[in-house]
C-alpha cells in the first residue's frame, strides 16, 4: 500500500463533527462519554488486577472530590509519584477531574532530579502511595497517600469543577541546554486535537489493546494512556522490569493479544531481535507507531521479511514535547525498508503547519534545508516559569491568518521533497534523542561541572560501530584531586535519571581546541581500551566466573572486564544484554530469565547465581519443547476461533 503523503487531501478527510467535538472536548468530558459507551469493558490492566470503564469513572471521581480541598484554582498542579500501576493512571484521571493538572514525577528518578522537579514546578500537592512516601524529599508540600482514600466520600456530594479546553492538563519536563530541565505546559485542547486530527488515519476502537510501555514523564506516554482510554481500548500497563527485558515483553504482546504499540526505533529494535531468536509470533498488532528518534527504514527488513506491510501498518510519526506528542504522519512499507536510506517523517497531522525556515525566519525552497517551526492546535502554552526562553521559542506565526497564532522553533533541521514528504536531518543545535528522550548535552555538562574533581568537560553522542547512540563524557581531571570513572558515574547517578549517564569516561590532559579557540568536537577521541575494576587471575575464578566473562568478551568486543564491572557501565545496552542472554542458555543448555540478567549485572553476582540457581531451571531442550506445545496449541485456538476446526 503506497503511503499518502499530501497533507491537503487529508485535511479533507476529517469530517467537521471531529473537528467541532474536539475544538469543546477536555480530557474528562470524552472519558466520560466513553465510559459511558463501554461501562463493562476493561479499561485498565495490570498483571491479573484490572479496572472496567465504570469502575475508573468511580474510583477518579471519589478521588476527585477529595482533592477538591486541595484545588483551589485552574492550572493548579498536583505531582503524581507512583510506580506503574492501575492507581498511577486512576489517579491522574481524578487530578483532571478536579479541574487540575498532573505533574508525573519518574519513580526511578535520582534524588536531586525530584527535588529540582518539585522545587520548580511548586506543586500544590504530591499524590502517591503509602509505601512510596519515605523516598521522597522532606518538603513543605504536602503529601497525600491514594490508598484506601477513594472510599472516604461518597460520588453523591458536590458536583465537580468542570476544566476548561484552555486549561493546562498535564506538565512535562524536558532536558534543558543550561543544566535546568524545562516544564512544558500542555492544554486538554492540545491532547483531545491530537486524537481528533488523527482519527481518520487510524481508527482506534474498544477492540484495540494498547500498552502503556513508556515512563509516565516521557510524552509518549500521554497518546499510550489518553489515544487508549478516549477511544474504548484495553490499557495493559507494563511493569518497569518487563520494559527491559525483550522477550518477556514479546510474550506480555502475544499473551494480551496488543493492536496498538507505541515504540521509540531503538526499543522495537529489541523486539526484531527477540523474533530472530526465535519467538512464536503469534502477534495481533494492528499499529506500530514509532516517535521519539530518528527511524532507520533499513533496520526494520527483518520485520517486514517475517510480517509484510499490510498487517500490522507501520507508521513514524515525529513529535515534540512542546507541540503535544505528534507533529507528522508517514506509513512505512518494505520498499522503503529496502530502498529508502532517507530519514522520511511524511505529512504534519491535518490541524498543524510546518514551516521550514533559514536564519531569518523566511521559507527555503523545495530541497532546501531549513530549521523545523510548528504551528496550529497543538503548540503548547510554554514553558512553565521560563517567561523568557517562552518567548524565544514559542513564536508569533507570521503565516497564519488567525489572531493571535504561535509557532514553536524547534532546532530541528529539514527538507521537503516534491511529493510533499518531510526528510528530517537532525539536531540543528546539541540537543540529541537517545531511546526517544530527548537531551541536551549541556544539562550533563553541568551536572559534571559540579565535581570537585572535573575541571572541564564536554559531552558526545557517538555511534562508533553501535547499533543506537550512546553518551560518552570527555573530562580534564583537576591534577590534585584525580577522578575516574567509577567515582563519576556515581556522581552523575545523584543527579542524572540513568538514560542521560554517559557509557564512557575519557579523561584528558585538555580539551582539543579549533583555530578560533572553540572546543573541537571532531577531534574528541573515541572512547578506547578501558582497565578494569580490578584485573582477573584466571587460576582464581570459577567455572561459571569464566563462562560468563567469555560471553561478555564476545559481546562487548572488549578484553579488559573485571569481575565486579556493570555491564551497562561497560557500554552495554539491552540489545547487547539479549545477545549475552542467548549465548548463556546455549553455553549452558539451561534457560535463565532474562530479568536475572538484569538484576545481576556483574560478572561475580550473576555467576554465583548461576551456580546457586542450576537445580531450579529447566534444560534448554526441555523449555524448547514445552515452548513448541504452547505454540502449537495456541496456534490450534486461532484455528478454532475462525471456524477452521470443527
Amino acid at each position: 500500500m503506497k503511503p499518502e503523503y499530501h497533507a491537503d487531501r487529508l485535511v479533507e478527510s476529517l469530517s467537521s463533527d471531529t473537528q467541532s467535538s474536539a475544538s469543546s472536548d477536555t480530557i474528562v468530558l470524552a472519558f466520560e462519554r466513553q465510559a459511558a459507551l463501554t461501562p463493562d469493558k476493561v479499561a485498565i490492566q495490570f498483571g491479573e488486577k484490572c479496572l472496567t470503564y465504570r469502575d475508573l469513572d468511580r474510583d477518579s471521581t471519589r478521588l476527585a472530590l477529595v482533592l477538591r480541598r486541595y484545588v483551589r484554582t485552574r492550572d493548579t498542579l498536583v505531582a503524581i509519584y507512583f510506580d506503574r500501576s492501575l492507581e498511577m493512571v486512576s489517579t491522574m484521571l481524578a487530578v483532571l477531574k478536579a479541574g487540575a493538572a498532573y505533574l508525573p514525577i519518574d519513580a526511578t528518578n535520582p534524588q536531586d532530579r525530584i527535588d529540582f522537579l518539585l522545587a520548580d514546578a511548586s506543586p500544590s500537592l504530591i499524590l502517591t502511595h503509602e509505601a512510596r512516601i519515605r523516598s521522597l524529599p522532606v518538603t513543605a508540600i504536602p503529601i497525600v497517600s491514594v490508598d484506601g482514600k477513594r472510599e472516604m466520600i461518597s460520588c453523591a456530594e458536590d458536583a465537580l469543577p468542570r476544566a476548561r479546553p484552555a486549561d493546562l492538563a498535564y506538565v512535562i519536563y524536558t532536558s534543558g541546554s543550561t543544566g535546568k530541565p524545562k516544564g512544558v505546559m500542555v492544554t486538554h485542547h492540545n491532547v483531545v486535537r491530537l486524537l481528533g486530527a488523527t482519527a481518520p488515519w487510524f481508527g482506534f476502537n474498544s477492540d484495540d489493546v494498547w500498552t502503556l510501555f513508556h515512563s509516565p514523564a516521557f510524552d509518549f506516554s500521554v497518546w499510550e494512556i489518553w489515544g487508549c482510554l478516549l477511544t474504548g481500548g484495553r490499557l495493559v500497563v507494563v511493569t518497569h522490569e518487563v520494559t527491559r527485558s525483550p522477550p518477556d515483553f514479546y510474550q506480555l504482546l502475544e499473551k494480551e493479544r496488543v493492536t496498538v504499540l507505541n515504540q521509540t526505533p531503538a526499543a522495537f529494535h529489541q523486539v526484531i531481535q527477540v523474533e530472530a531468536l526465535g519467538a512464536a509470533r503469534n502477534l495481533s498488532l494492528r499499529y506500530v507507531i514509532f516517535g521519539g528518534e530518528a527511524l532507520n527504514f533499513a533496520a526494520l527488513r527483518p520485520w517486514f521479511d517475517l510480517h509484510g506491510d499490510a498487517r500490522p501498518r507501520l507508521v513514524n510519526m515525529y513529535g515534540i514535547t512542546e507541540t503535544t506528542v505528534h507533529v507528522t504522519y508517514r506509513p512505512v512499507s518494505a520498499g522503503d525498508a529496502r530502498g529508502e536510506n532517507r530519514s522520511l517523517i511524511g505529512v504534519p497531522i491535518p490541524d498543524l503547519k510546518i514551516y521550514l525556515l533559514d536564519d531569518h525566519q523566511k521559507p527555503v525552497s523545495v530541497g532546501e534545508i531549513g530549521e523545523i517551526y510548528v504551528g496550529g492546535a497543538g503548540v503548547a502554552r510554554g514553558y512553565l516559569n521560563r517567561a523568557e526562553l517562552s518567548a524565544e521559542r514559542f513564536l508569533p506565526d507570521p503565516f497564519s491568518a488567525w489572531e493571535g497564532s504561535r509557532m514553536y522553533r524547534s532546532g530541528d533541521l529539514a527538507r521537503s521533497l516534491d511529493n510533499g514528504d518531510i526528510e528530517y536531518l537532525g539536531r540543528g543545535d546539541r540537543q540529541v534523542k537517545i531511546r526517544g528522550f530527548r537531551i541536551e548535552l549541556g544539562e550533563i555538562e553541568a551536572a559534571l561541572a559540579e565535581h570537585a574533581g572535573v575541571r572541564q568537560s564536554v559531552v558526545m553522542a557517538r555511534r562508533d560501530g553501535a547499533v543506537e547512540q550512546r553518551l560518552v563524557a570527555y573530562y580534564v581531571p583537576d591534577p590534585e584531586r584525580p577522578t575516574g570513572e567509577a567515582e563519576l558515574r556515581t556522581f552523575l547517578r545523584t543527579k542524572l535519571p540513568e538514560h542521560m549517564i554517559p557509557y564512557a569516561y575519557v579523561a584528558l590532559a585538555a580539551l582539543p581546541l579549533t583555530v578560533n579557540g572553540k572546543i573541537d568536537r571532531e577531534a574528541l577521541p573515541a572512547p578506547g581500551s578501558r582497565t578494569p575494576s580490578r584485573p582477573v587471575d584466571a587460576r582464581s575464578t570459577t567455572a561459571q566466573e569464566q563462562t560468563v566473562l567469555e560471553i561478555w568478551r564476545k559481546t562487548l568486543n572488549l578484553e579488559n572486564i573485571g569481575l565486579d564491572d556493570n555491564f551497562f557501565d561497560l557500554g552495554g545496552t539491552s540489545i547487547l544484554l539479549l545477545t549475552a542472554h542467548t549465548g548463556l542458555q546455549g553455553r549452558l543448555r539451561r534457560t535463565i530469565p532474562m530479568t536475572k540478567l538484569f538484576e545481576f549485572a556483574t560478572v561475580r553476582s550473576l555467576a554465583r547465581y548461576l551456580q546457586e540457581g542450576e537445580a531450579n531451571t529447566l534444560p534448554l531442550s526441555a523449555a524448547r519443547d514445552q515452548a513448541q506445545k504452547q505454540r502449537a496449541a495456541f496456534a490450534q485456538r486461532r484455528q478454532r476461533q475462525s471456524g477452521n476446526i470443527t
